[in-house]
């Protein structure tokens, strides 16, 4: 049905009228910024958005991305109306426990939502993932004739998101990358929650956004809808740059007294206003109802129905021609790893396992990751400006690169698969959960551990989204040395281990370093943090590496160090502390006092196993001491009796010499565990 002037406004009032009703029954929301970019979306979804409501997860779909998250009437409203499986009663349970339509949108919980958003400045750094991994894949398996991947990124976001210090972070990778295919729509109304933001908020967005690169087009009446689909169709001619398109809007469009105000930000209009509001959009319709006309106007079936089979037979004659590459292409798109995988994961822990090298962790982790990389190749590695120190880079990732025309640089026809993030830590996290989110790679990067701190809620976010990013955290502890306690983490590790869904391992050696590296790459629904050391770390002998992937194991019995007792007490250890434990075992053997030592590499990969096996590891009975370069908090909650950590912050001193400072020696583990005994006599 041809778009008249009558039903473009029909289309957008439907998304003001949605957006008013459902804040109003759950007495909670954000209706101003649904109601002031209803046109904008009604330019964007109503022409110009490649996609299929049944088929959302379909490989070759436009990815929309709201970055301004507590807008998410706006897309539920057009989840619904152009044909979701997103009911009327799914929008009248609007922010109610466990429907369809949370406070902020969740991926994974309604249908066509591409990520998570709500935190601000992450959604726009997602696209700009997402984005990245479109331009990798088009380039890795798009042949002359045969563009199987060829599709766009839209985001919108508003002033917050371009207040928070993120985005400046991704826009500025965005253009250095020349992402032509992501174009970001500016929700320009100037209101936050505070108020007018001119007196905080006084960047000139344009020129920063040009500054890195991009092209900059408006600002657009926000409300002209024709305006803005010219400026969606000229920003998608772009060759060799990211595109920002600023509208101006005016908050909560419609509504009489509250338009303008941030009192349409984040409450209820009432239901006074919203009688009046419906009475200036001309809204003749009861809450929730909409015309059959205007369901008509919005429903994107048929579309996708064209899209997607037109699609499919270029994705045939793709096949016909290029069956590795195609059948490559599926597998990756659908998250599932070679079919060799698990022949691999032997191979790698099998060679840590038979080395027995003393390597630092970060080593013992780029030793296993050339094995990982060279046979997966949707492994996208990374660094924040660290790759010498991190180790993420191997033989098999060269860099990324793109040329002066945009164009990625390749070598014997593949992209680089190793991204310099630059100084970018939050960024990074960010970039990588939107590159998972996309499809077709698996990322990874490093930075130091103690710089986990600015990725946190990057990676609380991938925990929360089940998704499958791995970070490599190095320089784990003191034992990083002279660079002193801004660098040296104490409580990072217990900081991490509080994330729920989110495994994290300190590996004591090069096998457990390479179990790490199997487990994370398995884990489809689930992100890693491998927590790896900067000095050398000896080989801690063991019968078998498969009880390694429990999380924790007894590594050694008394009796591996010549008493036939049974043990009295245990040891618990992580990562470099492990030796520590080892050399007190040795030394509590002299004295005739048996104990077992139990590795603990990854605690939330233990806390998962059943409560035989936690019983088998750490007897009930037998009194326990843990030992970690770390604050000592964490650990009362496997019932220890002691522990021997770090609660306070490190010094600038060599690793040895700081280990012996903070009481990290096997002298004071064996005086320890001594003092234990001796209690509980």
């Amino acid at each position: 049905m041809p778009q008249t002037t009558k039903n473009i406004t029909a289309m957008a009032n439907a998304i003001r009228a949605l957006a008013m009703d459902a804040v109003q029954q759950a007495n909670s929301g954000h209706p101003g910024a649904p109601m002031g970019m209803a046109d904008m979306a009604v330019a964007l979804w109503g022409r110009h958005l490649r996609h299929h409501p049944a088929q959302p997860l379909w490989a070759d779909r436009d990815r929309f991305v709201l970055s301004n998250g507590h807008a998410s009437m706006l897309i539920y409203a057009l989840l619904h109306l152009s044909g979701y499986e997103l009911s009327i009663d799914d929008l009248k349970a609007f922010r109610q426990m466990h429907s369809k339509t949370p406070g902020h949108p969740e991926v994974g919980v309604t249908p066509g939502v591409e990520t998570t958003t709500g935190p601000l400045g992450q959604g726009i750094t997602n696209a700009v993932g997402m984005a990245l991994a479109e331009k990798l894949l088009a380039t890795e398996f798009n042949r002359p004739g045969h563009a199987i991947v060829n599709h766009h990124t839209y985001a919108f976001l508003g002033d917050g998101c371009l207040m928070e210090g993120i985005s400046h972070e991704a826009v500025a990778l965005a253009g250095a990358w020349k992402l032509n295919k992501l174009i970001a729509l500016y929700d320009d109304n100037g209101i936050s929650i505070d108020g007018q933001v001119t007196p905080w908020f006084i960047d000139n967005t344009a020129q920063r956004f040009e500054a890195c690169g991009w092209n900059v087009i408006g600002p657009v009446d926000g409300h002209d809808v024709d305006a803005v689909d010219g400026a969606i169709t000229k920003a998608k001619l772009s060759a060799d740059k990211p595109t920002l398109i600023v509208c101006k809007t005016h908050i909560g469009k419609g509504s009489p007294n509250r338009a303008n105000t941030a009192k349409a930000h984040g409450e209820p209009l009432g239901g006074d206003e919203i009688k009046l509001t419906r009475e200036t959009i001309g809204w003749e319709h009861d809450a929730f109802v909409i015309p059959d006309e205007v369901y008509a106007d919005w429903n994107a079936k048929a579309d996708g129905d064209i899209l997607v089979a037109d699609w499919n037979t270029r994705f045939e004659a793709y096949k016909a021609l290029f069956p590795s590459e195609a059948a490559e292409f599926l597998r990756r798109m659908a998250g599932e790893l070679p079919a060799n995988f698990p022949e691999i994961a032997v191979e790698a822990v099998a060679a840590a396992h038979d080395k027995a090298e003393t390597v630092a962790s970060r080593k013992a982790s780029q030793i296993a990751l050339e094995f990982f990389t060279a046979a997966i190749p949707e492994m996208l590695g990374g660094s924040a400006d660290l790759t010498g120190s991190n180790l993420t880079n191997t033989k098999s990732t060269p860099a990324f690169r793109v040329d002066e025309t945009g164009a990625v640089v390749t070598t014997d026809g593949k992209p680089g698969r190793h991204i310099n993030y630059g100084v970018r830590e939050f960024g990074m996290a960010a970039i990588m959960n939107g590159v998972t989110l996309h499809g077709g790679y698996i990322p990874y990067a490093g930075t130091f551990l103690t710089f986990s701190d600015y990725s946190r809620n990057a990676i609380r976010m991938a925990a929360l989204m089940k998704q499958r990013v791995i970070h490599v955290f190095t320089h784990d502890s003191i034992g990083l040395g002279e660079d002193g306690p801004t660098h040296q983490s104490v409580e990072h590790a217990a900081s991490l281990r509080l994330i729920p869904g989110l495994d994290v391992w300190r590996p004591a050696d090069t096998t457990e370093t390479a179990v790490a590296w199997t487990i994370a790459l398995a884990n489809k629904h689930r992100p890693s943090a491998l927590l790896l050391s900067r000095q050398n770390l000896p080989y801690a002998p063991k019968q078998d590496a498969d009880v390694i992937t429990q999380g924790a194991y007894v590594l050694a019995e008394p009796a591996e160090v010549g008493l036939k007792k049974k043990a009295v007490a245990v040891i618990i250890a992580t990562g470099s502390e492990v030796q520590l434990a080892l050399h007190a075992q040795a030394e509590l053997a002299k004295r005739g006092v048996p104990v077992r030592v139990v590795s603990m590499p990854s605690t939330s990969v233990f806390d998962r196993q059943d409560v035989a096996y936690k019983k088998a590891v750490l007897p009930p009975k037998l009194p326990r001491v843990a030992v970690e370069a770390g604050v000592t908090d964490f650990w009362w909650k496997y019932g220890v009796d002691a522990v021997v950590g770090i609660d306070t912050y490190g010094e600038s001193a060599p690793a040895g010499v700081l280990f012996k400072h903070f009481g990290l020696t096997p002298e004071n583990v064996t005086a320890t565990v001594l003092k234990v005994l001796a209690k509980k006599k």
